[in-house]
């Protein structure tokens, strides 16, 4: 049919796509990460992607910026290479709210690689002492003198940059996919469950079981990638986040219902009870991957808002591989889930079930 022809092309494009496509620019770290207020400091800023040398020193800007109107602006700037980049910053004797020291984001404006940003790269601690650093180098104490404006926007296509997970961020095209396979193939699953209470048609109960085994294997493979995700960003491939506590038990409780299943020698009562057990476990399964991960804490993307599908998870390039990727993976298992179906029919003519 043409649906299966269209998942697996729709995954091969995810594939060539989302692992080829390269990231933006952007501000891997910079030093030091601290300062006082007052003080003259030479930040050395390390970008990733970065092209800093096509440009000239004069047409490049930086910032470290509080908010939209308060932000001190980089002075004699030099290129070191490609990669490294550094400026000298003068910082007003006051902090832009009063408190003891706020966080400030460092932002690179380059006419070629496009605007770059680092979030609270540099704490700015309030000094009480006297400075003279400041009026020496005769720079105007303001925060509002030099805003950030004019910025050079280069639209592309190209992954966004996003710090820690790096080049990582491509497993956002196969991971979160996999949930949505699981919960499209689990949500059939116990459809064909309930028809088969309804109707006891053999068929029905045959396809509830491929179902919940195409969503199963699903299941171990996004729990697996997660593992290689968390082991890059999180140091460890199991660190007993509760994203991953819950995702375990859910996993357990669908092993159990294949265990049931093998539990009885009459195969209409052991589809019966394996059907009503279908549903349960369905229900189980928006509380444990959505409601309580979000009761507790969580080193998870996505404990608050809607996961995957905020502006800071997905930008509109990372959607157009994002929800293909979607569709082919779910296509895929639900080609699976009928071709288990299938060998199970032949399977119980042989043994003179049907």
């Amino acid at each position: 049919m043409w649906w299966k022809t269209l998942s697996v092309l729709l995954v091969l494009y995810s594939l060539a796509v989302g692992m080829f496509v390269p990231l933006k620019p952007g501000i891997a770290y910079v030093s030091p990460e601290t300062a006082k207020s007052g003080d003259t400091m030479r930040l050395t800023i390390h970008g990733y992607n970065t092209f800093y040398t096509r440009s000239r020193t004069e047409d490049i800007r930086v910032w470290l910026q509080y908010d939209s109107a308060n932000a001190v602006l980089g002075q004699n700037l030099s290129v070191l290479n490609d990669t490294t980049a550094e400026a000298s910053f003068y910082f007003p004797s006051d902090l832009p709210r009063p408190s003891p020291s706020v966080m400030l984001n460092a932002i690179l404006d380059h006419p070629s690689d496009g605007v770059s940003l680092l979030p609270s790269a540099v704490e700015l601690v309030r000094d009480t002492a006297p400075s003279f650093a400041l009026a020496m180098a005769g720079k105007p104490a303001s925060w509002t003198e030099n805003p950030v404006t004019q910025l050079h926007i280069i639209k592309d296509f190209s992954f966004p940059y996003r710090n820690v997970i790096y080049e990582s961020i491509r497993n956002t095209f196969y991971h979160v996919p996999m949930w949505f396979a699981l919960m499209f193939l689990f949500a059939a699953s116990v459809v064909y469950s309930v028809m088969f209470l309804l109707n006891k048609k053999l068929d029905y109960d045959r396809r509830a079981s491929s179902l919940a085994e195409a969503g199963l294997l699903f299941g171990i493979m996004g729990l697996v990638t997660g593992m290689l995700w968390a082991n890059y960003t999180w140091g460890a491939p199991w660190s007993n986040d509760i994203k991953q506590l819950m995702t375990a038990v859910l996993l357990l409780i669908y092993l159990a219902y294949f265990i049931l299943r093998r539990s009885f020698d009459e195969p209409e009562k052991g589809a019966r009870l394996s059907a009503v057990y279908n549903i349960f476990a369905f229900a189980s399964l928006i509380p444990l991957l959505y409601i309580v991960p979000r009761m507790f804490a969580s080193l998870h993307p996505g404990s608050t808002g809607s996961p995957a599908f905020g502006s800071e998870d997905l930008d509109n390039t990372m959607r157009l591989v994002f929800y293909p990727a979607i569709l082919g993976f779910t296509g895929i298992g639900f080609w699976l889930a009928q071709l288990r179906t299938r060998l199970k029919r032949v399977e119980d003519r042989m043994i003179g079930l049907d």
